[in-house]
């Protein structure tokens, strides 16, 4: 079960992923991954896991 603070760490990497602190405790799920990108910076994305537990809960809110 995700708390309330690790839930809005998924809807924020979902939608604003460049401001996501990169040492947030709150990405250890296997929900997110660091994505490499061609500028050489790195963001956070999230997984299939992650993504299906968004829109899950989107479909029962």
């Amino acid at each position: 079960m995700l708390s309330p603070h690790e839930f809005a760490t998924l809807l924020l990497v979902q939608e604003a992923p460049h401001q996501v602190d990169m040492e947030r405790e709150e990405l250890e799920r296997q929900l997110v991954q660091l994505e490499s990108l061609a500028s050489g910076r790195q963001q956070w994305r999230l997984t299939e896991s992650g993504d299906c537990t968004i829109k899950a809960f989107k479909r029962f809110s």
